[in-house]
């Protein structure tokens, strides 16, 4: 039984810490983006910056703090119902009609010292070219607009004046300061945290890789030990 005690033991930190790898997930405060072509809203695959939005098709923003996934990311609280935002708006020649839904959240996401600008969503119907991005459709309904050098949007119509995806502390609210030793934040190319970066729900963390290491490691020196002792 003396021989199981050391295997037992490090057997039960291991199922532990795999238990506790979900729970360490990063969220993160940022301005998640959605197409809602479907009328329904969906993670968006590409950023405002290289999406091109169809003519009567429908795009959302939304400011919260959110896990690094997109079936976990807060949605926008406005339908997405391009008839509703575009439908008193007349078609332009040259011009393609883009419904945008701005959810600037709730206080309770907002950084420390700063609310949201309206409760409700603003929503608005964008005329722009038709090649344009969902980007240019935001700048012409939502200005002013912030990005980052990582072409990162961080802040619509001036909401947030500070911070840009930042990791926050699990359990972390409003104002609460970001995680310490990361700056990752989400990935432009699809305004959802980078899958390689601290904060990825995509699989384990690298912390918790090392810990079934050095698990793994305890166990083989257990086994040896209890060998040892029989000799």
């Amino acid at each position: 039984m003396r021989r199981l005690t050391p295997l037992v033991l490090a057997f039960g930190i291991l199922l532990t810490l795999v238990a506790a790898g979900p729970a360490l997930a990063s969220s993160y405060r940022y301005w998640s983006f959605w197409d809602g072509s479907a009328g329904q809203w969906a993670y968006a695959s590409l950023g405002p910056s290289m999406a091109r939005p169809a003519d009567g098709s429908a795009w959302g923003f939304r400011f919260a703090v959110s896990k690094d996934a997109g079936d976990e990311a807060a949605r926008p609280r406005a339908a997405a119902d391009f008839g509703a935002v575009c439908g008193a708006t007349p078609a332009a020649e040259g011009k393609k009609r883009v419904a945008v839904v701005v959810d600037f959240g709730v206080p309770a996401d907002a950084p420390s010292g700063e609310t949201p600008p309206q409760d409700a969503p603003r929503t608005a119907c964008a005329q722009i070219a038709p090649d344009a991005t969902a980007a240019e459709a935001l700048a012409a309904v939502a200005k002013p607009l912030r990005y980052n050098s990582a072409a990162l949007l961080c802040a619509v119509s001036g909401y947030p004046k500070q911070g840009c995806g930042e990791p926050l502390s699990e359990g972390s609210g409003s104002g609460s300061a970001p995680a310490s030793g990361s700056a990752t934040g989400p990935d432009p190319a699809s305004a959802a945290p980078s899958a390689s970066g601290s904060g990825s729900g995509s699989g384990p963390s690298a912390g918790l890789l090392v810990g079934i290491a050095a698990v793994a490691a305890l166990a083989a020196a257990a086994v040896w030990q209890s060998r040892r002792r029989t000799r």
